[in-house]
């Protein structure tokens, strides 16, 4: 069983009043980078119930989910939403939550997870390093301070994740005798479904409670996500993800170095596009 270790941080920890108003207030694209991560983090437990259900049996892994996955990442929904209601107190982010959840939930079903314990895992994986990417470049390319902290600290907690989903990927894939091929097709569909109905959700639901009259707006709500791709874009550190997206494939370092280039160039595309 893993050690219940305590969080590494609490939303305490955070200086609201010191943000700098002057900085985020006015910019759009910041506020939909830091509501759409509050939205789709604090949906987190209907992700845990899914795993839960998947892994019954095994007490080491759902224990860990409901103790600390679910735990932490709920934690990180509360501290984002804690400050998009700071820096923008007057956006209704109860109700726009509310009808994001209605449609989110639809996209959380068992039957969308990987066919196998094993593969799942690796799924899981590359899901972590997604997350861990684009925390460390919102951290990068905010000029706000608490925002960048905020950021850093969720960052951290996505690698610790990658940790453990990686140690009980290796377990199962011991146990049902995976092969490279099956984990490379679950790695590179996952990866590119990173930036797919998430986000999109989330930006038609904030939009409907921020600016009503653009929510209907097809070209508006595109340019809003190209707007918060590009800002991602252009802060991520390719070279770390890469070696967390590989790992589950343990290759030998020659074919490694081989496919290095190609799969940064993929990864570049799925957080731009």
């Amino acid at each position: 069983m893993p050690a219940c270790n305590p969080p590494r941080w609490k939303i305490s920890d955070l200086d609201f009043s010191s943000i700098a108003l002057d900085r985020v207030r006015s910019d759009e694209t910041h506020f939909y980078l830091a509501c759409s991560a509050s939205f789709v983090e604090s949906g987190s437990d209907l992700y845990t119930r899914n795993l839960v259900d998947l892994f019954a049996g095994d007490d080491e892994v759902t224990t860990w989910l409901r103790e600390h996955w679910e735990a932490e990442e709920l934690q990180h929904g509360r501290a984002l939403r804690a400050y998009v209601q700071h820096v923008w107190p007057e956006f209704d982010w109860e109700s726009a939550f509310r009808g994001f959840l209605e449609e989110y939930s639809t996209y959380c079903k068992v039957e969308l997870l990987a066919p196998t314990r094993g593969l799942e895992m690796s799924a899981r994986c590359v899901v972590e390093t997604g997350t861990a990417t684009y925390y460390r470049a919102l951290a990068r390319g905010t000029r706000e301070p608490v925002f960048r902290d905020l950021a850093t600290h969720i960052a951290n907690d996505e690698v610790s994740h990658y940790k453990q989903f990686f140690r009980f990927f290796r377990r199962y894939r011991e146990q049902e005798g995976l092969g490279r091929t099956r984990v490379m097709r679950t790695l590179a569909r996952r990866t590119w479904e990173l930036r797919s109905e998430d986000a999109d959700c989330a930006i038609r639901h904030i939009a409907k409670a921020r600016a009503p009259e653009r929510a209907e707006d097809a070209r508006y709500l595109r340019e809003m996500s190209s707007r918060m791709g590009r800002t991602v874009g252009r802060n991520i550190s390719p070279g770390t993800a890469l070696k967390m997206l590989m790992r589950p494939l343990e290759l030998p370092r020659r074919v490694e170095a081989a496919v290095q280039f190609p799969i940064e160039q993929f990864m570049t595309r799925v957080f731009l596009r």
